[in-house]
C-alpha cells in the first residue's frame, strides 16, 4: 500500500509517524504518542481491539481515534493516487462526535411461542429453563397433549400486535384452553374473541404474515419460517438471549413544539407518518408521538422533516455536516479533485467496501467513503452543503432488498437532483444517486458509469451549527452562493418542503385564521393596521393555511426562491381598519363590516324593517359597544318571528280528508 506522505501532511498537518507494523513490534510508537497528552488518529481498524486495551491500560481510551485508509484508500487499482483521500479520511476521523441518549428495555422473559403444530411445542420444550413461556396454536390440527404440563397450550389467532421488548400486548380470537381429559390429541372448549395477551418476547413459528411492519428491526419479535430448520435454531438463539435489560441510542430527537402535524383539528403536515416504516410515529394532537421503543433509526422521518421538530440524533445533522466540511476541506488542500463522497452504512456498506478492495480493484481515488448510521437519515440539508463544500457528485449505498423502506430517501434524491440541475451542478444529469446492489463488482460498476458533477465555483466554508432548520436554510444559501450556474428560483414538484404562497387578495378578507395556524410563523399579522405578511424562508408547505382559510384564496407553490429567501416579509394585504361608530375603536376591516352589513340588511328578520335599521348599527361597533347596545335595548336576538310550522303527510291526508266531505 504506498502513501503519499507529502499528500497526508498538506492535509492534515501536525505531526505524522509512519510504521509497518504499529500493532506488533512497533507498539511502543503508539505509546509514545499518546503519552503527549493529545489526541490520536491511528490508521488502521483491524487491530482497534488491541489499541483500545492499550489505551485503557494508560487512561487515554477517550483520546484515540481509527480511521480505514487501507480498505477504503490503500487497497486499491488507484492507491498511487489516493494520498489525498486518505488526508480527508483521517480528518473526518479527528472530528468530535458528540454523545447521544439511550432508551432502556426490561424482559423478564415472559414469552408468547406462536405457531401451529408441534414445532411450536417443541421449540417451547427446548426454551422452557431459559424463558416464562406459554404456546399459542392457531387453526391447530392433530396436536398431541403434553405428558406433563410444563407450560400452557392454548388455541388462538393473533388479530392485533403492539408493542416492543418488555411491553408486548395482543388482541386474540379464537381463544380456547384445551380439556385436562384429552387424549390422543388436544380437545379445546368452545372459542371466543377479544381476548388480550401481554408477553416481553414473540417467538412466531406460524409461518404466516409477520404481526409487525418492518418486523425485522421490532426489538423483542422473534421471527422464522418453520420449513427452515435454520431459521428456526437462530431464532431460538435469539429468543433465549432476550431477557434482562437492554439498551439502544434514542435515535431521533423530536420538539413538539416545531412540528407542523394539525392546528385546530386540521391535519396539515404528515410527512414523517407516511414514510416511518414500523409504526412508531402516530398523531397525538397538534403534534405527532415517536415511540423511541419501536423506532428502529432508519432517520426516515428526520430527514423529511421540514420544521426540524423530528431530528436524527447519531450523529446531529450539524455534526455529520462539519464531518463533511472537514473531509472536502482537507482532500483539497492536500491536492484531490472531483471529490465523490459515498454514504453507507456499518452492516451492509461497510462489508461490501472491503470485498471490494480485497478481491477487486477497491474504490476510485476520488470517491470518499462515509460511514452513516442510516442512509435514510440523509436529508436535503446535508447534500446541499456537500456540494457547497465543493463536493462533484454524492451517491448512497443500499442494499438490493433494504431493510428499510428508502421510499423518502429516493424523493430526497430526486428534490436534491432537481436543485442541483437546476443550479448548474450536474452535467447532464444529477451528480447524486442511490446505488441499490449486493455485489462488490455491481458497486464498482455504478461508480464508474455515475455522470461526473460541475464544481462549486469557490467552495463554501460555512461551520454548521444551531438547530436543523437554520442548518438548512444556511446549506441552502450557501449552495446558491457557490453555484456554477445561479437561478433565482427553481420550480419543485409537489410535497416539496420549501414554496410560496399563491394568495388571491381580491378574495381575502383579511381574516387572519392563515396566521394562526401558521405553525412556522411565515404568515403574519400588523400591530396597528390589518395586514397580513408572508416571509417564503420559513414556509414548509404544510398546507395548513390552505385549509384553513375560509374564503378558500390560498395555494401552495412548491418552489426554492432564493430571491424571496433573502427577501424581508413581502406585504401580502393591507386594509383601512373600521373604526367602532360609537368609541373608534378600531377592529376589523372596513370592507369586511360593510361586506356584513350589506349582506345582512334585508335579509335577515333581526334587521328587516324600521327597527332593524337602528340594530344594523350594532355591526358597526366594537364588541364592548355592541354588547352595551344590545342590554340597554332589551333585545332578545333568540324572539324571532314564530315561522310556519312544517307541513307533515298527515297535514296532507287530513286536508284531503276535509274537501272530500263525511263518506
Amino acid at each position: 500500500m504506498p502513501l503519499d506522505e507529502a499528500a497526508i501532511a498538506r492535509g492534515c498537518g501536525g505531526s505524522i509517524q509512519r510504521a509497518d507494523q504499529l500493532c506488533r513490534r512497533e507498539l511502543d510508537l503508539f505509546k509514545s504518542a499518546l503519552s503527549g497528552g493529545r489526541p490520536v488518529t491511528v490508521s488502521c481498524t483491524q487491530e482497534a481491539p488491541l489499541f483500545s486495551e492499550v489505551a485503557a491500560e494508560l487512561e487515554a481510551e477517550e483520546r484515540v481515534l481509527f480511521a480505514n485508509i487501507r480498505e477504503n484508500a490503500g487497497w486499491s487499482a488507484a492507491a498511487g493516487d489516493a494520498g489525498p483521500k486518505m488526508a480527508a479520511l483521517l480528518a473526518a476521523a479527528a472530528e468530535p462526535v458528540p454523545s447521544f441518549p439511550f432508551v432502556s428495555f426490561e424482559s423478564q422473559g415472559v414469552t408468547l411461542v406462536y405457531g401451529r403444530d408441534e414445532l411450536a411445542i417443541e421449540a417451547a420444550h427446548r426454551l422452557a429453563d431459559q424463558l416464562d413461556l406459554t404456546v399459542l396454536l392457531t387453526g391447530p390440527g392433530e396436536v398431541s397433549p403434553l405428558r406433563v404440563g410444563a407450560f400452557p397450550v392454548l388455541q388462538g389467532t393473533i388479530v392485533g400486535a403492539k408493542g416492543h421488548l418488555g411491553a408486548f400486548e395482543l388482541r386474540i380470537d379464537d381463544y380456547a384452553v384445551p380439556a385436562p381429559s384429552s387424549r390422543a390429541k388436544l380437545a379445546f372448549g368452545h372459542p371466543r374473541n377479544g381476548a388480550t395477551s401481554r408477553c416481553d418476547i414473540i417467538l412466531d413459528l406460524s409461518g404466516g404474515m409477520p404481526l409487525f411492519p418492518a418486523h425485522e428491526v421490532r426489538y423483542g419479535y422473534v421471527r422464522a419460517d418453520p420449513r427452515d430448520p435454520a431459521a428456526v435454531e437462530r431464532a431460538l438463539f435469539a429468543a433465549s438471549h432476550l431477557t434482562g435489560e437492554f439498551d439502544k441510542p434514542r435515535y431521533v430527537d423530536f420538539q413538539a413544539g416545531l412540528c407542523a402535524h394539525s392546528r385546530s383539528r386540521i391535519t396539515g403536515c404528515t410527512r414523517c407518518l407516511e414514510v416511518c416504516p414500523t409504526g412508531a410515529i402516530s398523531p397525538a394532537g397538534e403534534h405527532v408521538l415517536i415511540d423511541p421503543h419501536v423506532c428502529a433509526g432508519c432517520g426516515s422521518c428526520a430527514s423529511v422533516c421540514p420544521t426540524g421538530a423530528a431530528s436524527y440524533a447519531l450523529p446531529p445533522t450539524d455534526a455529520l455536516m462539519r464531518r463533511l466540511h472537514r473531509l472536502m476541506s482537507t482532500y483539497r488542500a492536500a491536492g484531490g479533485s472531483d471529490g465523490v463522497v459515498l454514504f453507507h452504512d456499518g452492516d451492509h456498506g461497510e462489508p461490501l467496501i472491503q470485498a471490494l478492495a480485497r478481491f477487486g480493484d477497491g474504490l476510485p481515488a476520488n470517491v470518499l467513503p462515509v460511514r452513516v448510521n442510516e442512509v435514510t437519515q440523509i436529508g436535503p440539508e446535508v447534500v446541499a452543503a456537500l456540494f457547497a463544500y465543493g463536493a462533484a457528485g454524492a451517491h448512497f449505498l443500499c442494499r438490493a432488498r433494504p431493510k428499510h423502506d428508502i421510499l423518502a430517501l429516493q424523493r430526497m434524491v430526486t428534490l436534491s437532483g432537481t436543485i442541483l440541475q437546476a443550479l448548474g451542478y450536474g452535467a447532464g444529469a444529477p451528480p447524486v444517486s442511490v446505488i441499490a446492489t449486493d455485489d462488490p463488482d455491481g458497486l464498482a460498476a455504478a461508480l464508474a458509469e455515475a455522470p461526473p458533477g460541475r464544481l462549486a465555483r469557490v467552495p463554501a466554508r460555512f461551520v454548521p451549527a444551531g438547530p436543523k432548520r437554520s442548518v438548512l436554510e444556511t446549506a441552502f444559501r450557501e449552495l446558491h452562493a457557490a453555484a456554477p450556474q445561479p437561478v433565482d428560483c427553481v420550480p419543485l414538484s409537489p410535497g416539496a418542503p420549501f414554496g410560496g404562497l399563491d394568495i388571491d387578495t381580491e378574495g381575502c378578507t383579511l381574516c387572519l385564521s392563515c396566521v394562526s395556524a401558521c405553525p412556522t410563523q411565515a404568515l403574519t399579522d400588523g400591530i396597528e393596521r390589518p395586514t397580513l405578511r408572508f416571509r417564503e424562508v420559513l414556509c414548509v408547505q404544510c398546507g395548513l393555511c390552505a385549509q384553513t382559510c375560509p374564503e378558500d384564496v390560498i395555494r401552495l407553490k412548491p418552489q426554492l426562491d432564493f430571491a424571496a429567501w433573502n427577501a424581508p416579509a413581502r406585504l401580502v394585504k393591507e386594509e383601512e381598519p373600521f373604526h367602532c361608530t360609537v368609541c373608534s375603536k378600531p377592529f376589523g376591516t372596513r370592507s369586511s363590516i360593510e361586506r356584513v352589513v350589506a349582506k345582512l340588511s334585508d335579509r335577515h328578520w333581526m334587521f328587516s324593517g324600521p327597527a332593524g335599521q337602528d340594530r344594523t348599527r350594532v355591526l358597526t361597533m366594537c364588541e364592548d359597544c355592541r354588547v352595551e347596545a344590545v342590554v340597554n335595548e332589551s333585545f332578545d336576538p333568540h324572539d324571532m318571528p314564530q315561522q310556519q310550522p312544517p307541513r307533515t303527510i298527515e297535514d296532507d291526508l287530513a286536508e284531503r280528508a276535509r274537501k272530500a266531505g263525511p263518506a
